[in-house]
């Protein structure tokens, strides 16, 4: 369960994002780095500066802020990510548009799920920006969506006691694993209630692709003193209106 430390310091944090950015996604302009962080264009301008002293980031002939060498080793999934992001936008507007929540884009790397994209609500107590962060796969609704795609062999393979030899508190109770599983695999949806973060409730349904396959989750979060039981089947339609948005873009 993750909670935002009381001691935040938001320069590195906004360092972070960035970094994160140019990550999964690849190119920045100054522009659209203070757009995504909420800054002002000379923060931002510090920020990637920064980055590049410290190797995570380059500056091209085109002033354009480029993943560095302390980064490359991801760059082969760059236009996947950044591609998949792009056209999530749009479709999660219209989501929150209608629930009046937050809504993320949450993508599976092997047992961990990251945050790619996210659309804050208006309300003033609500979820925040979650991009960039990353959490054990199976602790957020986006996560178990995409695990439910994956056959019993392949979840039990992924959660192998030996790849938890050095983490072993990371390994979830495969029986109630296999239990939420099988409701996500039947109903299409996962509900979790305080599972990775205390007072939040998310939902979340998978963004398939034409052969059926899971690419992400998309999910809509809220403070749990918000959360009616009552309101799933109309947050579920909003939820399979943005995948399908989602999916017919790609």
């Amino acid at each position: 369960m993750k909670t935002r430390p009381s001691y935040a310091i938001a320069s590195v944090d906004h360092a972070l994002r960035l970094a994160t950015i140019l990550q999964l996604e690849g190119a920045i302009g100054v522009a659209e780095a203070a757009q995504r962080l909420g800054v002002a264009r000379s923060t931002a301008h510090r920020l990637l500066a920064m980055l590049v002293y410290r190797d995570f980031a380059r500056q091209d002939d085109a002033r354009t802020y480029r993943v560095g060498p302390v980064l490359e080793l991801a760059t082969h999934s760059h236009s996947q990510t950044a591609r998949l992001r792009e056209l999530a936008l749009e479709p999660m507007g219209v989501l929150v548009d209608v629930l009046d929540e937050t809504a993320n884009l949450v993508v599976r790397t092997g047992d961990t799920a990251r945050f790619i994209a996210a659309v804050e609500c208006r309300q003033a107590l609500r979820v925040g920006n979650r991009e960039g962060m990353v959490f054990p796969v199976h602790r957020v609704s986006g996560g178990l969506v995409l695990l439910a795609d994956l056959s019993d062999e392949e979840v039990e393979a992924l959660y192998a006691p030996e790849r938890f030899t050095d983490r072993p508190d990371d390994r979830p109770d495969l029986f109630r694993l296999r239990h939420d599983l099988a409701r996500v695999r039947a109903s299409g949806l996962a509900v979790n209630q305080g599972r990775s973060e205390r007072g939040v409730v998310a939902i979340g349904r998978a963004v398939r692709d034409s052969t059926g396959r899971a690419l992400a989750g998309i999910t809509i979060s809220m403070p749990s003193v918000r959360y009616q039981p009552a309101d799933l089947p109309r947050i579920d339609a909003a939820l399979r209106a943005c995948a399908e948005g989602i999916a017919a873009r790609l």
